[in-house]
């Protein structure tokens, strides 16, 4: 695997041209699909900052647009 940098909360939400409340609602514990130990990774206690996997999340990001892509060019819903 490629070098990867991972990125504080603000620091991701920005490079992803996000804010940080979208980004926190997109993980798996907050119904989204991003998941944690591939997109996001938390420290060892409670106050532990997020850090978050920018190109992970951007690879996931297309992933999920091109599905609802072709979801909608064959006519269905897309999430």
């Amino acid at each position: 695997m490629k070098n990867q940098y991972w990125l504080p909360t603000k620091a991701a939400a920005d490079a992803l041209g996000i804010s940080t409340d979208t980004l926190k609602r997109y993980r798996e514990t907050a119904g989204g699909f991003l998941e944690g130990g591939t997109h996001y990774i938390v420290g060892p206690s409670i106050n532990s900052p997020i850090t978050w996997s920018v190109e992970a999340i951007r690879q996931a990001f297309h992933a999920r647009g091109m599905r609802a892509r072709r979801e909608l060019a064959a006519g269905g819903r897309h999430s």
